[in-house]
């Protein structure tokens, strides 16, 4: 009768979840690259992925200059002035509210199960979306100015206060991205997600600066609009376009944007870890 030998049992790390192997800084960066790169092949593979980032800016140039630019300023050129630095803001929003659709569906999809296979860290699965979506702002920020362009709009400043608006702008709405990654990952269907964020942004868009001026607002809406992170960042955008004080708007955006980060980051990857 002979004695069984047992061999140790080699563990493969490719079978180990990032919860079992410990993630430093520099591998989380390569999986983040990574993960960017996959969302920018998959936009690559579905161009019509892109068309929210390069009709909407159009759609809504054409319509709120055309359609409201007469009645509420002398001029269109005035309400071109006053509007796209604006428009900036909501652009950066509906884009940045989309993400938790996607995201929503990836777990659905059993995208999410094959991550949660791999040993990465579980942030560089959200932080890799923000990157792509900053890419798609770009892209979109980039058509609605040079649409604008085409209709009038004046860079009345120089083009690094230009750039400092669509930084600005990006800024917000990157922030706006953990919220909508939240949702994304806190509702059961992508439908919900949806009209979640359509009552988070439509009361946030016009119920601010960007499309109108307020003064004719009732005084419960003027402090609503007051309030509106959205009013900040159209007025700083129209002022590092078309001149004007800086300190105030810009710091109020700067604020929002750090205050919304610092809550809801930590909230979504606490979220994302308990999800896989």
């Amino acid at each position: 009768m002979s004695a069984a030998t047992l061999s140790p049992t080699t563990v493969s790390p490719a079978t180990l979840s990032a919860d079992d192997v410990r993630i430093g800084p520099r591998a989380t960066l390569r999986h983040i690259g990574a993960l960017t790169r996959r969302n920018l092949m998959r936009i690559k593979a579905d161009p019509e992925s892109m068309l929210d980032a390069v009709l909407v800016p159009i759609i809504f140039t054409v319509l709120f200059v055309y359609v409201f630019g007469g009645a509420l300023f002398p001029t269109r050129q005035e309400y071109i002035q006053y509007m796209i630095p604006g428009l900036l803001g909501t652009t950066g929003l509906n884009l940045a509210m989309a993400v938790g659709t996607g995201l929503n569906s990836d777990f659905q999809t059993g995208v999410m199960d094959r991550f949660r296979t791999l040993p990465i860290g579980r942030s560089a699965v959200l932080i890799s979306k923000i990157a792509a979506e900053t890419l798609r702002g770009l892209v979109s920020f980039t058509i609605l100015i040079g649409f604008a362009m085409i209709l009038g709009l004046e860079i009345k400043t120089d083009f690094l206060q230009l750039l400092a608006a669509v930084g600005l702008s990006l800024m917000f709405g990157m922030s706006i991205v953990w919220i909508s990654m939240l949702l994304g990952m806190s509702l059961q269907s992508a439908q919900a997600v949806q009209g979640v964020s359509m009552l988070v942004i439509m009361p946030l868009q016009f119920g601010s600066s960007i499309f109108a001026p307020t003064g004719t607002m009732p005084g419960w809406l003027q402090t609503f609009t007051d309030y509106n992170p959205l009013s900040a960042l159209a007025d700083a955008c129209r002022n590092l376009i078309n001149g004007g004080a800086l300190t105030h708007s810009v710091l109020i955006v700067v604020i929002w944007s750090v205050g919304i980060t610092a809550i809801t980051a930590p909230l979504a990857v606490a979220r994302f870890r308990k999800r896989t």
